[in-house]
């Protein structure tokens, strides 16, 4: 079985289209998640080729140093955990993480910051904070149910920091046609 590891995949449509790629390209799929995908075999050189050529062209990178690896698998996890296990926001970012990666979260926070440029925690917000304008967006939820769900200590901690993130009150970001949002690969 070989893992790779695959940048910018951050939702179910993009797991669809990276299937599709490799089934197209006769490659048998074990498991595959955000960012990363389990084979069967190994690929030959000449799949790789393939692979990499068909993944550019909509917007995939493949990932092959271990840096990167790392990097990538903390952005899933951190996309994974905000945008699709609500329940576990209540846990320890910095053990999630290290469980989650196997690695202790002060090594993951020093290459995180020395390769992005921003802490993993501000990361981390700024995801929180596509999720708040995505329910915000879907007007189903009341600010303080959002501030529940997200783990917010309360409605006006969430505001506070959607503000100091985006300029905007999340009572006016609601009521703009421009809804301001940015896909989850571009924060």
């Amino acid at each position: 079985m070989q893992r790779i590891y695959i940048k910018n995949m951050v939702c179910d449509r993009c797991i669809m289209v990276v299937k599709e790629i490799f089934s197209r390209l006769n490659i048998e799929i074990v498991n595959i998640s955000l960012g990363e995908v389990d084979l069967k075999t190994p690929l030959s050189k000449e799949q790789t080729v393939s692979i990499v050529s068909e993944l550019n062209l909509v917007g995939f990178e493949m990932i092959d140093n271990q840096r990167s690896k790392c990097i990538e698998q903390i952005k899933n996890c951190i996309r994974d955990l905000v945008h699709r296990k609500d329940d576990k926001l209540k846990i320890n970012l910095s053990e999630y993480l290290s469980q989650q990666i196997n690695y202790d979260y002060s090594y993951l926070s020093s290459l995180f910051s020395e390769v992005e440029g921003t802490t993993i925690e501000k990361y981390y917000i700024s995801q929180k904070i596509e999720r708040v304008k995505e329910l915000l967006v879907y007007d189903d939820m009341s600010l303080s149910e959002i501030a529940f769900m997200l783990n917010y200590s309360s409605t006006a901690h969430l505001s506070s920091q959607f503000k100091k993130n985006t300029g905007l009150t999340p009572s006016y970001y609601k009521q703009l046609a421009d809804k301001r949002r940015k896909p989850l690969d571009k924060i």
